[in-house]
């Protein structure tokens, strides 16, 4: 019967229900422009200075390729039966979608838009993100698609982008003193990906792996029917058509504005948000002002000029190195005025280049809210949401799309045990008892970033409403005085602190769950970071085999060497990974015990001198937290769900032990 759907091959589609990292949208109050994620936009602007000379050509389309001549005649009463029904085909959405099908799921995922994001919104991928996505074999299409290194290299902070810098820093782990740091976390590296790539790639995975996808479909209303599952009302855009859709689970990944949350009624815990920004996508080749300018965000800030009410300050985003651009115009707190003309726009992102002899084509203009809101819980019975739809905040820290498709990655192998059998439906509380949590320490983070901006912006001298007190604050920083050297400092601190929005590892990788989806019965003492982490968690990451903390990163090899691997690379794909060392010989015979005994696939290695793999810098000595014989049990997830710091006496009491444990986080 799914046949009846018109369905999208995953060649070029793109999300479309608002499913996105939050774009920056604060310092106005005109309510006539917070959209709390719908997109108001403006047809294409070319400058017509010079329309031959513009740079990339025609901005790109991305038409979604429909299996079938026509839409055809669609069920109404008689429901269409999937295993799953995805709201949203945005990062959350999507990459459930490609998680669940890497498992052997399929299902249906619809969109309400025509195609997927048309505005590169969210683009700051993470090494937690690339991590869930290399279970897939994603990670290397994000880096092939994305850029990487010198592009990513600065934060700056300047008069125009072909004038006057006021300061930079590194970001993204390009710091010297923090690319070690970020290289022993991870394999991945961070990388700038355009959620108008990401989203494609993440639905070609998909739809070419089984799920389906389908746009111009919108949601209307569901009813879980608890054992039975959900039955979800959706509508043809096209046809204006209603039809239904029978799933053992319905997930709501539709956005900032979630019709499914809406029905789902669950409580939100949200405070006031900080009005709204412009985002204008631009075309202009500024390739020559990079050279020495090179860095994916540039606060452009002139306090020594009147302050426009289109935008009192921006940033400049690069989208596409060094041709394709979002100008993030914060409008002017306070001020109420009719829709800016695109003459308006096209001076405004002029004034910030700073040079206009460069050729502009203006292809987008939409308004964003900012936000600070988290669900106080995702999920109910059969319904589970995830993604903006859960958890609003500006883009700071670049937090958004990451926290996403980490939702996602937790989400996904619990529906596929459940699903297939090998755990009972109450694994699936654990999802919002271990996500909600990470959810509400993101939107904290990104607002704290937010905030901390304003110490840049003070000392700069964009506050006093008076023009002749603006120059003075500025010129100030010139002044050989004590005053000026003061502000001098102040500038320099207020900079240094925002390394916790450009190089925040430790927001981006400390994750720790609790609860029953972990088994933390034999740690003789609760989990605390420690050292630098312990001290600054945001900044820092401390690697750690408690139960409940990711799977920590070391390269291994075999005696023979070859290709290294990570742990991280030996863990996940849909399976419990059993890891242990020399003596630990009983413990990969009880993971086969655990394969009989409760019908689910279990990998075992031994990591040592001469075993399976070998710790070819003895950096997983130091990190494993049990002793040589002693074993780490990873769920597929690569979180670790259990440690035994010794061996047990036998085969079968290790056996038995590791049933006890794996019946315990699988209700089963």
């Amino acid at each position: 019967m799914s046949s009846l759907l018109p369905t999208v091959n995953g060649n070029t589609g793109h999300s479309a229900n608002g499913e996105s990292e939050s774009s920056p949208q604060f310092l106005s109050n005109n309510a006539s422009h917070s959209t709390n994620g719908d997109l108001e936009t403006h047809p294409p602007l070319v400058d017509n200075s010079s329309p031959n000379d513009l740079p990339g050509g025609a901005p790109e389309t991305h038409h979604p390729t429909v299996n079938g001549s026509s839409p055809q005649e669609l069920p109404g009463d008689v429901p269409t039966k999937y295993d799953v029904l995805i709201i949203g085909t945005g990062p959350a959405g999507a990459s459930l979608a490609s998680f669940l099908t890497s498992h052997g799921i399929t299902g249906l995922m619809i969109s309400s838009a025509a195609t997927s994001a048309d505005t590169p919104r969210a683009h700051i991928t993470n090494i937690a993100a690339l991590e869930a996505l290399r279970d897939v074999g994603l990670d290397e299409e994000c880096v092939r698609l994305g850029s990487l290194g010198d592009c990513m290299m600065h934060t700056r902070w300047c008069h125009s982008m072909a004038g006057e810098e006021y300061a930079r820093i590194y970001s993204w782990g390009n710091d010297p003193q923090r690319k070690g740091d970020y290289e022993a976390a991870s394999p991945c590296a961070p990388c700038d990906l355009p959620q108008t790539l990401l989203e494609p790639a993440l639905i070609r995975y998909a739809t070419t792996h089984g799920f389906k996808c389908r746009f111009d479909t919108s949601f209307v209303s569901y009813q879980d029917n608890g054992p039975s599952g959900v039955v979800t009302t959706l509508v043809d855009n096209l046809s204006g058509k209603e039809f239904k859709i029978q799933s053992k689970y319905l997930f709501g990944a539709d956005g900032a504005r979630s019709r499914v949350m809406k029905q789902l009624a669950l409580p939100l815990i949200a405070k006031p948000g900080s009005g709204v920004a412009i985002n204008v996508l631009v075309k202009a080749d500024l390739s020559h002002l990079i050279e020495h300018r090179q860095g994916n965000l540039h606060w452009v800030m002139q306090p020594d000029r009147p302050h426009c009410d289109l935008g009192w300050m921006a940033i400049v985003r690069m989208v596409k190195p060094w041709t394709e651009w979002m100008f993030i115009l914060f409008p002017k707190p306070g001020v109420e005025r009719p829709e800016p003309s695109r003459e308006e726009y096209q001076a405004q992102v002029k004034n910030l280049i700073g040079d206009d002899s460069i050729p502009v084509e203006i292809v987008n203009i939409s308004r964003w809210t900012i936000n600070d809101i988290v669900a106080s819980k995702y999920s109910q019975d059969n319904v589970f949401c995830l993604g903006d739809a859960v958890h609003r905040h500006p883009p700071f820290n670049g937090l958004g799309s990451n926290t996403c498709i980490q939702d996602a990655f937790n989400l996904a192998w619990k529906i596929a045990y459940v699903l297939k059998g090998y755990a009972s439906a109450n694994l699936l509380s654990t999802y919002s008892v271990e996500r909600q949590p990470v959810g509400q320490s993101i939107i904290s983070r990104a607002n704290t970033s937010f905030h901390e901006h304003a110490r840049i912006w003070k000392v700069l001298g964009m506050f006093p409403e008076e023009l002749s007190d603006r120059v003075a604050m500025l010129n100030e920083l010139t002044a050989a005085t004590p005053a000026g050297q003061s502000r001098r400092k102040e500038l320099q601190a207020a900079i240094k602190g925002t390394s916790h929005e450009f190089h925040g590892l430790g927001i981006e990788m400390n994750q720790f769950y609790t609860g029953p989806g972990i088994y933390a019965a034999d740690e003789p003492v609760p989990f605390a970071l420690e050292g630098r982490a312990a001290e600054d968690p945001v900044l820092y990451y401390m690697p750690s085999t408690y139960p409940g903390k990711r799977l920590p990163h070391v390269w291994l090899n075999k005696k023979c060497p070859g290709t290294p691997i990570s742990t991280v690379d030996l863990a996940g794909k849909g399976k419990f990974t059993l890891l242990t060392g020399i003596g630990g010989e009983a413990w990969k015979l009880a993971a086969a015990v655990v394969e009989k005994e409760l019908s689910s696939e279990m990998n075992a290695y031994s990591i040592g001198f001469g075993q399976d793999w070998v710790d070819v810098y003895s950096d997983w000595d130091s990190l494993r937290g049990v002793n040589e014989s002693g074993a780490l049990l990873v769920r597929p997830d690569r979180f670790v769900a259990w440690r035994c710091n010794d061996v047990l006496s036998d085969e079968t009491t290790c056996a038995d032990k590791l049933v006890q444990v794996m019946r315990s986080i699988l209700k089963n």
